[in-house]
């Protein structure tokens, strides 16, 4: 025999696996009996959770397969593991239901932004904002309302401390949209019954810059006792009482998701025609501009102009108008 017939496949010598010879499959586990929950909270990779079956509380921690997938509070989960809920046992979360809305915001309006989901499967976003002290911003409830009509989510707008303003202008301002505008003076009880029919049944974020009693309104549909703070006298500017968004269920059935005051409110990942379809009152409008209009200007060929001119969008047309446009320049 040469030596080339020795070279034989059948003569070849592999290294055994030191990790084990069992070959990778690609097929998923099958969890269809793994119980079905909320998320209520995320803290340091531990997921409070709520179980569908009998709403107890239990802590899970995220399987390796979704370790790259955001979980966030309202988001329908499948848990396996012990799901007992006692003290010192952990649930492990294997799957995500797929989601009905999702609520996003950007951390800026331009570039390669990082994008937050902030609440999944909202029904509605209850925008809350004071009627001084701190001052209302138009253009954060705009922003809010972009974000919430591209989520397919049905937004509220709530103003207190109406006893330190008269939120009459600010109201006009939205007078031409088909938005539930709700007031209050101190969350009285008119206020919360109020509240009570709109949420019941239903899972609603709240959204706000802080010192406009957002906790104050939570734990007056809860009952549960978030912090509450004030407004910095030199800044004007509400501090901070809530870390992190919280799921917390209403006597009446339903869920409030409490989120953490916000400074400012990116809409990078917002297309600019979804910002305009936003501003109903001005949208027919745009049915007379010229193709790939950017809405800016009329030398532009921006048909809007002339129609709120023609009185179409109200009193207060030129001023949403002018808060269109001034959205859309910071988009880019």
């Amino acid at each position: 025999m040469s030596r080339w017939d020795s070279w034989d496949e059948s003569r070849v010598r592999v290294r055994p696996n030191k990790k084990g010879s069992r070959p990778r499959t690609k097929e998923t586990p099958d969890y269809s009996d793994a119980e079905l929950a909320r998320v209520l909270q995320v803290d340091r990779g531990r997921y409070l959770c709520s179980l569908m079956a009998d709403e107890s509380p239990l802590t899970a921690v995220r399987a390796k397969a979704l370790r790259r997938t955001p979980v966030v509070p309202g988001d329908l989960v499948r848990l396996v593991g012990d799901t007992s809920g006692e003290e010192g046992t952990l649930a492990r979360l294997v799957h995500i239901e797929e989601r009905k809305t999702l609520l996003r915001r950007s951390s800026d309006d331009e570039g390669a932004v990082e994008e937050r989901v902030i609440v999944a499967n909202a029904d509605q976003l209850l925008i809350v904002v004071a009627a001084a002290n701190p001052e209302p911003r138009t253009g954060f409830i705009d922003r809010a309302l972009v974000a919430a009509y591209e989520a397919d989510i049905e937004p509220i707008l709530l103003i207190t401390k109406t006893d330190l303003a008269d939120p009459a202008e600010l109201i006009a301002h939205y007078e031409q949209l088909d938005l539930t505008i709700l007031t209050s003076a101190n969350v009285a009880q008119e206020a919360v019954s109020r509240l009570t029919e709109l949420l019941t049944e239903k899972v609603t974020a709240l959204i706000g810059h802080s010192g406009v009693g957002k906790s104050t309104v939570v734990n007056a549909l809860t009952g549960a006792d978030r912090a509450t703070g004030g407004v910095n006298a030199i800044t004007g500017r509400g501090r901070h009482t809530s870390s992190s968004a919280v799921a917390l269920s209403m006597p009446t059935g339903g869920w409030v998701i409490d989120t953490p005051g916000v400074r400012s409110f990116g809409l990078a990942h917002i297309d600019p025609d979804d910002v305009l379809a936003a501003f109903e009152d001005l949208a027919p409008g745009s049915a007379d501009c010229e193709s790939n209009c950017a809405h800016l200007s009329a030398e532009g060929g921006c048909a809007l102009d002339a129609y709120v001119e023609a009185g179409n969008a109200g009193q207060n047309g030129p001023a949403r108008l002018k808060s269109l446009r001034g959205l859309l320049q910071s988009l880019g």
